[in-house]
């Protein structure tokens, strides 16, 4: 495969962003996967996940699930919201490639990063994840299980909390087939724990959960919206990425993830900082104008939720 170009990589995104939808129905029904891995750049393929919210539908697959070959091994960037997940991903693996897995990577602690980490330990492969990442899959594990199950039921399979084996604080190198991988956690964003896989030589990164595209992004009642942009603006924006495999929404390039990314989270903090100098209230914060992103997928179940929640973070700035 042709290593894609930034100009045929802009037009791949305009068509994929004018499709994407999340009343889309499962695009690979043979298998668990909601989608069939695409080759991004030679060596790196991504399953992309439903840009709707976790459920039977699509099975939990609503993030993307990545891999890297290498000529001494594979490296998974995803452990799936469930052992049968798991095992459909790495089914994509084997028919792409005679090399085994050697590390999965959680790109944080919610559910559809690490709750297939079962199946892969059982293989004897090891897991790694951020050190704060760990902490919230040992704090609320039992919840992001019972979460799952409640909406895969039978899907669930014998998925069960197991926790990243290996952790690491700043940065994890490893170099595999001659192939340079720097796991990093570039600071606090999205979620606890929240990491990036860069390589280098490629100029590629598979961002995580800091970087959205074609879905509107979360606030959680934990997430800094403030430092989210200052991890962004003073740590990634730097490194400069040629290619971009979001957490969520189709590959794309550093233009197009700042536009649903940065850009969204800078105008919403406006508006609602707005609104508090102007002293309104919750109740109001919840309807700021965010007319600019109805476009987005989510956009109904998260506008207001994230209005209401940057209004409590900056009232206290």
């Amino acid at each position: 495969m042709k290593l894609i170009t930034t100009s045929a990589l802009a037009g791949f995104v305009l068509a994929a962003a004018v499709q994407a939808s999340q009343d889309i129905p499962d695009q690979y029904p043979q298998s668990e996967l909601y989608s069939k891995p695409v080759e991004v750049i030679p060596h790196v393929f991504s399953a992309i996940g439903a840009t709707a919210p976790p459920g039977a539908a699509n099975a939990g697959h609503n993030n993307n699930l990545s891999f890297i070959v290498t000529d001494e091994g594979v490296v998974v960037v995803n452990a799936g919201a469930s052992d049968r997940l798991a095992a459909a991903l790495h089914d994509e693996i084997k028919a792409v490639t005679d090399q085994p897995v050697v590390l999965v990577i959680n790109e944080n602690g919610q559910g559809h990063a690490m709750l297939g980490n079962g199946y892969w330990r059982d293989l004897g492969v090891d897991v790694l994840a951020h050190v704060d990442a760990v902490a919230e899959t040992k704090e609320n594990g039992d919840f992001i299980l019972q979460r799952m199950l409640s909406y895969n039921k039978d899907g669930a399979d014998d998925t069960r909390i197991e926790h990243a084996n290996l952790s690491f604080d700043d940065d994890y190198n490893l170099s595999l087939g001659g192939v340079e991988i720097k796991v990093l956690h570039l600071g606090p964003a999205h979620d606890p724990g929240d990491v990036q896989v860069w390589i280098p030589e490629w100029q590629i990164m598979l961002a995580g959960d800091i970087a959205f595209h074609e879905r509107m992004l979360p606030v959680f009642p934990h997430t800094c919206t403030k430092c989210w942009i200052e991890t962004w603006t003073e740590k990634l924006e730097p490194l400069n990425p040629t290619y971009v495999v979001p957490g969520h929404g189709h590959p794309t390039n550093l233009a197009q993830v700042r536009r649903y990314t940065l850009d969204y989270l800078v105008d919403l903090r406006n508006k609602v900082g707005a609104h508090i100098e102007g002293g309104g209230d919750l109740a109001s914060a919840y309807y700021v104008d965010q007319a600019q992103w109805r476009g987005l997928d989510t956009f109904e179940e998260l506008a207001t939720k994230n209005a209401g929640r940057v209004y409590e973070e900056m009232e206290w700035e």
